[in-house]
């Protein structure tokens, strides 16, 4: 039989249904393979995020609260630890932490609102010259295109918008309504934030200890080095952020007062609270200014403006951000900006807000592992060598307990055996049925016996007298033995 004749049969044994998916597979190529591999594992990941996110959103009162509680904490740290350092109980200096952080806030809001209610009533009659002065530009613009616009016109338009807003006043009401239960929210998931960041602040390792507990044993160095790793970019990147925010804030508020624009102070602020979400926020925050300029002072100073915020910005992205903030957390703009517009455009502010700080965590802690840094971190290897410490004692102790098990089973079972009579070995069973067998036994035995001897001494009286001289003999020898 040559080659091709086993080929054939070969062919022939195996099934139908087998040679058709083997000649599939054979005409899949190897690349294509992978690709699919590849391709529904990707799929899962996905709608596994995509779950995640959806069922994230149903909690974002919780949710949102617990973020704002944890940048906080790693921001005000170093406060905490001045005031430990200072002999207060870790709770007090959390709480102390918490007024100093309210005092702050609530002298900044006051100024803020002050300078607000002095501005915005100087610019009364500022504002009103402003919008006459915008639509004479207007009207000058759309001439020059050719386009006629009338006074007319313009209170037509107005008209419109009052016929609109009536028309639609359920719809502004609701809206208006939403938007005092969103102020609600704000109030509550504020107070939680603060309350939460107490314990954030006194408890924060031994929350975290407890979170890695859930973790299995021989993974647990590595997620703890990992976590604290990832904690410690967050607080920097924190900080940092601060920074760059009061960069921006005093070159935008001081070049709005040497310009001479009203509202100074409160739009450095505005800049200064804006400048958190990255990129983004600066540049939202510096147009108010230019808006403000425009309106209050004409468009000359308007352009001005303009080229301030871009020199401000200028600075943060090509000094600020690759120096400190490269540095700090090692993320590229590119990285920063795709992750502000991701978290936008799936959690809209609240998203921009923690997508980059979200994102450096993660960043440190992937480097942790990926580069096994807990192989030469100290800490990662004293709770390696205690995890194993435990692992030998929780071994010793179950070797203890399965023989303290064995040896009570096995006094179980002594108790049963002696108590049963037919289970212990060294008793005969059920002595009692046994004992009456055999004493009937031994009557009859010894009634067979007497009539016996008693035949033997009629029939040989001789034999009979020797018996019963060994007899009496007996009983002399066995205690000579004795």
């Amino acid at each position: 039989m040559n080659t091709v004749e086993k080929i054939e049969l070969m062919e022939e044994d195996v099934p139908p249904r087998m040679a058709e998916e083997q000649r599939i597979q054979d005409d899949v190529p190897w690349g294509v393979r992978i690709a699919a591999a590849w391709s529904w594992r990707v799929i899962i990941i996905l709608a596994f995020l995509g779950v995640l996110i959806w069922l994230l959103s149903h909690v974002s009162l919780l949710l949102i609260p617990l973020l704002v509680a944890a940048l906080l904490a790693t921001l005000l740290r170093p406060l905490h630890n001045l005031f430990v350092k200072l002999k207060f109980p870790r709770i007090l200096a959390a709480i102390t932490t918490l007024i100093v952080l309210i005092g702050f806030v609530t002298g900044l809001l006051w100024l803020v609102g002050q300078q607000l209610v002095q501005g915005f009533s100087e610019m009364a009659s500022q504002v009103t010259e402003g919008l006459f002065e915008l639509v004479t530009l207007a009207e000058e613009t759309a001439a020059g295109f050719g386009i006629q616009i009338s006074a007319d016109q313009i209170n037509q338009g107005l008209e419109e918008g009052l016929t609109y807003l009536q028309d639609n006043s359920e719809a502004i009401l609701g809206g208006a309504m939403a938007l005092g239960s969103t102020a609600g929210n704000v109030v509550i998931g504020g107070i939680l934030a603060l309350f939460t960041l107490i314990f954030f602040l006194a408890d924060g390792r031994k929350i975290w200890d407890f979170l890695v507990f859930f973790a299995p044993g021989k993974h647990r160095p590595a997620i703890h080095g990992a976590g604290r790793r990832g904690w410690t970019a967050l607080g920097s990147y924190m900080r940092v952020q601060v920074f760059v925010a009061a960069v921006d804030a005093v070159g935008i508020g001081v070049g709005a007062a040497i310009l001479g624009v009203p509202l100074a102070l409160p739009v450095a602020v505005l800049v200064f609270l804006g400048s958190f979400i990255p990129i983004v926020g600066a540049v939202v925050t510096g147009a108010v200014a230019v808006i403000l300029a425009l309106v209050a002072n004409g468009l000359v100073n308007a352009l001005l403006m303009v080229g301030v915020v871009l020199l401000v910005q200028q600075i943060e992205s090509n000094i600020l951000q690759p120096v400190v903030m490269g540095k700090a957390v090692r993320l590229h703009p590119l990285a920063v900006i795709l992750a502000v517009t991701a978290g936008t455009t799936l959690l809209g502010v609240v998203g921009a807000l923690f997508a980059v700080p979200v994102l450096a965590f993660v960043n440190r802690a992937a480097q942790y592992l990926v580069k096994e840094e807990w192989r030469g971190d100290p800490e990662a290897k004293a709770m390696e060598r205690l995890e194993k410490e435990e692992a030998i004692k929780r071994a010793a102790q179950k070797e203890v307990q399965e023989a303290e098990e064995q040896a009570s089973l096995a006094n179980i079972t002594r108790r049963l055996k002696e108590t049963i009579p037919g289970l212990n070995p060294d008793r005969p069973g059920f002595g009692r049925r046994r004992g009456a067998s055999t004493g009937t036994m031994t009557r009859t035995e010894s009634q067979s016996d007497i009539s016996t001897e008693a035949t033997h001494s009629d029939a040989h009286p001789d034999q009979s007298a020797t018996i019963a001289e060994e007899d009496h003999s007996r009983p002399e020898d066995e205690g000579r033995r004795e």
